[in-house]
């Protein structure tokens, strides 16, 4: 298989040039239906694709007669590049990497789960289940839409591969990511003139200070669980006591009992002046991905397929979310960071590294078809 892929190296090179070339940026209708249409055109006559809304879901012809359940693939269409991008970030090949908006993260890693499948069709490796691939169009803005769609397709799978990029330039699979929550505390104090009716005010701003004070606390790091206040606002002039005034709050939980303990204590804050009223608004909106029996029985499965191509497999965490933290969280066997290796995702640098094409296909096909 790994041999196959080298030799397979310029195709597979210039599928990740059209899929970069091919601007999709999520909040760009146009652009990611471009997209979706290019990647079901990639693989015409490999596989069946199906539109379901902005999403699209592609099951492979792969060999074998019998086909017992089906295993899901997950990616992404949508990338962070707003759409010009390439003007001043243009794909290239050069220094042993693949450079250009979406690289990474994550568009060489769906061109190496096409050629993976292309392996196990030329080698004519029986598959004993169906393999399907989501293509999500809203993963990097919280999957509001393609959620639902994702939870039903693991339902019916009894394993889940993640696309996403492995962590750093090793490659490491992810096997736990931390829970994520989005929450805003809204202050609403008195206005008045801070230098005619300066008692008469209750400050916004001074209030949202003493609770971003609280709240931080609820930061255990030895538990890995990080709140973090992440932006303020409030008040209208330096001589106006301040009405209303918010923060914007990130969450990292690393397993699902932390989630609902931490949404109970951020909803009960009381206000430390009582003339003022806060309230706090959103919730947990993307469960841990914890390291079950499950997980670590599919990264056995890689491993052992990583040793037979000379390849190590090793493992991480990690405090970012993928759409396998719905999976996971549903008691899927979920295993991420399968696709590019490389580094600079949502950055000017981001690149993967060509040197590891070849090994992510083969390990990409042993492992499908691998799993019992």
């Amino acid at each position: 298989m790994r041999n196959w892929a080298k030799a397979q190296q310029p195709q597979i090179i210039a599928l990740i040039r059209d899929l970069v070339n091919c601007e999709s940026p999520s909040d760009s209708p146009a652009g990611l239906k471009r997209f979706m249409e290019l990647f079901a055109d990639s693989v015409a006559g490999e596989a069946k694709c199906r539109r379901l809304g902005t999403h699209l879901l592609v099951e492979f012809k792969l060999p074998g007669r019998k086909k017992d359940g089906q295993v899901l693939a997950l990616g992404h269409g949508d990338t962070v590049w707003p759409e010009g991008t390439l003007r001043t970030m243009p794909f290239r090949h050069e220094k042993g990497r693949l450079w250009g908006p979406g690289t990474l993260d994550m568009k060489g890693g769906l061109a190496k789960f096409v050629f993976a499948m292309r392996a196990l069709r030329e080698s004519d490796t029986p598959v004993p289940h169906r393999v399907v691939l989501q293509l999500n169009s809203d993963e990097e803005t919280g999957s509001r839409t393609s959620r639902e769609l994702t939870e039903q397709q693991a339902r019916l799978s009894k394993a889940v591969l993640v696309l996403e990029p492995g962590t750093g330039l090793e490659g490491k699979l992810k096997t736990a990511r931390k829970g994520i929550g989005d929450y805003r505390l809204r202050v609403k104090g008195i206005a008045s003139h801070s230098g005619v009716d300066f008692e008469k005010g209750a400050s916004a701003v001074l209030e949202l200070a003493r609770q971003i004070e609280r709240i931080a606390g609820f930061t255990d790091l030895e538990r890995g669980i990080t709140v973090n206040p992440g932006t303020v606002s409030g008040g209208t002039r330096s001589n106006v006591i301040a009405e209303s005034a918010e923060t914007h709050i990130d969450v990292r939980v690393p397993r699902l009992a932390d989630g609902p303990k931490l949404d109970r204590k951020l909803r009960s804050l009381k206000p430390f002046d009582k003339r003022c009223s806060i309230e706090i608004t959103g919730g947990i909106n993307r469960p841990p991905m914890e390291r079950s029996k499950g997980v670590v029985h599919l990264l056995r499965i890689a491993q052992q397929a990583g040793r037979e191509i000379g390849v190590e497999v090793m493992e991480s965490a990690t405090g970012g979310g993928s759409d396998g933290n719905f999976t996971a969280a549903l008691g899927i066997p979920t295993l991420d960071g399968l696709g590019a290796v490389g580094e600079g995702a949502h950055a000017a640098h981001e690149s993967m590294m060509v040197d590891r094409i070849a090994d992510r296909v083969a390990l990409l096909a042993a492992l499908v078809s691998r799993i019992p």
